[in-house]
C-alpha cells in the first residue's frame, strides 16, 4: 500500500516476462487481470483472480454482516470457497453457550443457502489443516478471512489473511486487488536434527530476525539447501507462523516433496503449477539461517520473538500442557506420542488435568488411533479432544487460567491469548510432550533420540519424491493502454479532525485491541465497548470524552485478521490512527472500513504526541498537527485505491456504487 502503483488494467494479449522476479511476483502475474507491461514488481497494484476464499465460523459471523450490507447476491464460484467450522467449538461450549450455538447457525445455514461443497461442521477439522491437506496447489491465489492462511504457501501457493470485507468481495467477484510486495529470502543452511521440526525452526528464525521487522508487509520467501528436505508439514508450520514474523506471505517453492505429497490426493492435483523465482530475484534482503545442531526453542511470554533455547528454560514450573492448534502438523502430533512412549517407560505422569491434545482433521485423529498413539497420550494423562482451535483461541470451554503457566504447540502467546491473565509460551509438540510427564520445561532430545525412526517415517507413510518436476512460467499479459488515477489522486476533501491522544507504543496486536471472546459481535456500539477489554478498560470512556485519536508505534494492528477490531475502534469513537507502521491485514481493513490512518515515520511527531495531546489530521493534505506547538508533519500518501476506496466510503459502499467491475472502477478514480 505505498504510494509506488501501477494501475490496474484490462487483459489484451499475451507477451513474454522482461524482468527478472520472486517467486510472489510469478505468482501474482500469472493471475492478474491486466497489465500495462509483461512483469510486476514491488509496489504494483493489481486487480487478481482468486482461485480460493476460505473462511471460519467466527469469520463468517462478520463476513455474513457484510454479504446482506451486498444484498446477499450470488457467489462467483461455490466449489471454490471453503467454510470450517472449527474456532469457538468444542462438544461443551458448542451445547451449552447460545453464542456459539448462534455462529454455527449462521455458517450452516448459508452452506446450505448457497450449496457449499467445502463445508465442514463443528469438529470434523481445523481450517487450515484440511484445506493444506486435501485442496490447495502450488501456483494458486488463495485469500482467507485468517492470517493464518499464510500456511498453505507451505504448498507453493501465494496465500494471504484478510478480513472479511474483502474475503466477501472476493467470494462474491472472484477477483480482488493487491499492492505486489517487496519480498525477503530466508536462506536455511545445514541439515536438522531429528525431531527438530518446523515450529523450532520458525521459533528461532523469529529470534533472530523478529517479529515486524525485516518481514513487515513483505512477502517471504524461504529458500536454501536446507528447505529441500523438508517435509510438506514443517514447510506448514513455517509458513503458518509467518503470520507472527509479520509477513504479508511467506511462500516455498513447490518441488519434488510437495509432488509425492499430492501424487498421494485422489483429487485436487490436475491444476498445479510449479514456478521458481528467478536467480537474480530482486529480493530486498537474503536472511541467512544456519539449522545444523539447531536446538529446541521456547518462546516465553508475550511475544512470539521472544525466544530461548530451551536448556534456558529447562525445569520452568507448568500449571498445564496443550498440543495442538492450527500450527501443531500430523507429523508433530506423531512425534509428540513417539516421545511421551519413551518418557512413560522412565516415570508416571505427575497428577494433572491440564494436559490437552487436539488433532487437526478427523483422518489425521483416525490414523493414530489405528497406530495406537492416542492411547499413549491417555496413559500419560491427556484428554484427546475432538478437532478445532481449542487452548489456541482461549474463548470456549477450554482456557488457561489467571496466573496460569502453559507451554503449548500454538502459534500464539500474546497477553490473555488462552485465557485473561494466562501465561502461554510456545514450543514444538515434542518439547510440550517431553515436559508434561513431570509439568516441568524439558529438552526432548534424550526421548528424540530414542524414538524409532523407521516406526515414526511407517505411521506417516509418506511416499518419497520421484522425478523432477516440470517449471512453469507465468502466463503474462500485456495491456496498450493504463487508464487510471496517478497515486494519490482523488485523496478526502473531509474537513480536518480534532482530537485528543490515546497513546500506545509497538506492536499492539488485534487481541489486545478486541479480544476473541467478544468477535462474535457485530454491532460497532457493542464492540467499541469493549475495545482493550484487558489491558486498558478506560479506553472507550476516554475516546467519549474527546480522546478520538490513537498514535502508535511500528506494528499497529499486528496478529489476528479480526475485522472487529477495526469495528471496535470505530463503536468506541475513534476517528483516526496514526501509527509509524501498520500489520498489512489491519490496515486493509481499516480501507475498507473507511477508519482513517496516517503513516507518520518523525520521531520528533511521536515525542510531542504523547498521552492527552490534542491534534488536528488533515486527510485532504495528508498532514497531522500537534495544536499546542503549532508544528506539522507530513504523512505518507497513500496510494490510489486507497485514495479512492476512503472518498468512495470503504469497500462494501465502493462495492455498491460500482458494481461487479469495481476494481476496474477504482483504477480509474
Amino acid at each position: 500500500m505505498s504510494p509506488k502503483s501501477s494501475k490496474i488494467t484490462t487483459r489484451q494479449r499475451a507477451q513474454p516476462a522482461t524482468r527478472p522476479m520472486t517467486l510472489t511476483q510469478k505468482i501474482l502475474l500469472d493471475h492478474a487481470v491486466g497489465l500495462s507491461r509483461a512483469w510486476v514488481e514491488a509496489g504494483d497494484v493489481l486487480q487478481i483472480a482468486v482461485d480460493w476464499t476460505i473462511a471460519s465460523e467466527l469469520a463468517w459471523n462478520g463476513m455474513d454482516r457484510t454479504y446482506s450490507l451486498l444484498g446477499r447476491p450470488a457467489i462467483h464460484d461455490a466449489e471454490r470457497f471453503f467454510l470450517a467450522v472449527d474456532h469457538t467449538v468444542d462438544p461443551k461450549t458448542l451445547h451449552d453457550d447460545p453464542r456459539t450455538q448462534k455462529l454455527v447457525q449462521l455458517s450452516r445455514d448459508f452452506a446450505k443457502e448457497r450449496k457449499i461443497r467445502h463445508f465442514y461442521d463443528a469438529n470434523e477439522t481445523i481450517l487450515h489443516t484440511k484445506f493444506y491437506r486435501d485442496l490447495v496447489q502450488p501456483g494458486e491465489v488463495v485469500l482467507g478471512a485468517d492470517s493464518h492462511t499464510s500456511s498453505h504457501g507451505g504448498m507453493g501457493a501465494f496465500a494471504i489473511g484478510l478480513g472479511g470485507a474483502d474475503i466477501t468481495a472476493a467470494m462474491v467477484l472472484g477477483q480482488s486487488w493487491i499492492e505486489v510486495p517487496e519480498a525477503i529470502a530466508v536462506e536455511y543452511r545445514g541439515e536438522l536434527p531429528f525431531g527438530v521440526g518446523g515450529k523450532d525452526v520458525i521459533l528461532a528464525t523469529l529470534g533472530a530476525l523478529h517479529r515486524n521487522t525485516v518481514a513487515m508487509e513483505r512477502s517471504v520467501e524461504y529458500v536454501g539447501p536446507a528447505v529441500r528436505s523438508f517435509s510438506t508439514d514443517v514447510r506448514f508450520t513455517i509458513a503458518n507462523m509467518t503470520a507472527e514474523f509479520g509477513g504479508l506471505n511467506g511462500i516455498f517453492e513447490a518441488d519434488e516433496v510437495v509432488a509425492a505429497w499430492l501424487s498421494q490426493r485422489r483429487g485436487y492435483n490436475e491444476g498445479k503449477r510449479f514456478f521458481r523465482a528467478d536467480p537474480d530475484a530482486p529480493y530486498a534482503a537474503r536472511y541467512p539461517i544456519d539449522l545444523a545442531n539447531l536446538a529446541p526453542r521456547v518462546a516465553k511470554p508475550f511475544a512470539p520473538d521472544n525466544v530461548f533455547e530451551v536448556g534456558q528454560v529447562a525445569g520452568l514450573a507448568l500449571d498445564g500442557c496443550f498440543i495442538g492448534a492450527c500450527t501443531t502438523t500430523e507429523e508433530e502430533l506423531v512425534l509428540g506420542a513417539l516421545v511421551l512412549e519413551q518418557a512413560l517407560k522412565s516415570g508416571q505422569p505427575v497428577p494433572s488435568d491440564k494436559r490437552i491434545v487436539v488433532p487437526g482433521d478427523l483422518t489425521i485423529q483416525a490414523k493414530l488411533r489405528e497406530a495406537g498413539l492416542w492411547a499413549i497420550y491417555e496413559r500419560a494423562g491427556f484428554a484427546v479432544d475432538p478437532p478445532g482451535c481449542s487452548m489456541c483461541l482461549g474463548i470456549a470451554s477450554r482456557k488457561a487460567g489467571k496466573g496460569e503457566v502453559w507451554l503449548s504447540s500454538q502459534n500464539r502467546n500474546f497477553q490473555n491469548r488462552m485465557g485473561q491473565g494466562s501465561l502461554a509460551h510456545l514450543a514444538s509438540a515434542a518439547t510440550v510432550a517431553a515436559s508434561s510427564l513431570a509439568m516441568k520445561v524439558a529438552d526432548p532430545r534424550p526421548l528424540l533420540a530414542r524414538v524409532d525412526r523407521e516406526r515414526y517415517a511407517k505411521i506417516l507413510g509418506r511416499r518419497a519424491p520421484a522425478g523432477a518436476v516440470a517449471v512453469a512460467e507465468p502466463k503474462a499479459a500485456f495491456a496498450k493502454a493504463s487508464p487510471g488515477a496517478a497515486a494519490g489522486a482523488g485523496a478526502s476533501k473531509a474537513a480536518a479532525l480534532r482530537g485528543k491522544v490515546q497513546r500506545f507504543e509497538d506492536n499492539v496486536d488485534t487481541d489486545a485491541i478486541i479480544p476473541g471472546e467478544f468477535c462474535h459481535l457485530t454491532a460497532l456500539d457493542e464492540l467499541g465497548a469493549h475495545a482493550f477489554h484487558h489491558v486498558r478498560p478506560e479506553f472507550a470512556a476516554r475516546a467519549k470524552a474527546g480522546a478520538t485519536i490513537v498514535v502508535a508505534g511500528e506494528g499497529w494492528g499486528s496478529g489476528s485478521s479480526r475485522e472487529q477490531a477495526v469495528w471496535a475502534l470505530k463503536g468506541a469513537g475513534i476517528q483516526a490512527v496514526v501509527a509509524k507502521s501498520f500489520a498489512f491485514i489491519h490496515k486493509r481493513n481499516l480501507v475498507n472500513e473507511a477508519l482513517p490512518f496516517l503513516v507518520v515515520t518523525d520521531p520528533a511527531f511521536h515525542a510531542l504526541a504523547q498521552e492527552g495531546a490534542e491534534l488536528e489530521v488533515d486527510l485532504g493534505r495528508n498532514r497531522v498537527t500537534h495544536l499546542a506547538s503549532g508544528k506539522s508533519f507530513d504523512a505518507a500518501p497513500p496510494s490510489a485505491v486507497i485514495s479512492v476506496l476512503r472518498r468512495e466510503g470503504g469497500l462494501v459502499d465502493a462495492i455498491k456504487h460500482r458494481g461487479p467491475k469495481v476494481f476496474e472502477a477504482l483504477a480509474a478514480g
